[in-house]
């Protein structure tokens, strides 16, 4: 079992939205990225968000 880590900063474009995350797949990771997160629309993205959190509740409380 591979228990090697990698925080990792991504960019949306040169001074645009910065994503920082922690992986053990960087590979993996950056392709979910460029395939999956990175194409949704923000108004998708906050439309997700406001189906189940619609007063954008800071989760972190839950735990």
């Amino acid at each position: 079992m591979d228990k090697t880590y990698f925080v990792y900063i991504l960019a949306s474009k040169r001074n645009g939205t910065l994503y920082v995350g922690m992986t053990n797949n960087l590979e993996r990771r950056i392709t979910e990225h460029k395939e999956q997160i990175k194409i949704w629309k923000r108004e998708w993205k906050i439309n997700l968000i406001e189906k189940d959190n619609p007063n954008w509740k800071d989760l972190y409380y839950l735990f």
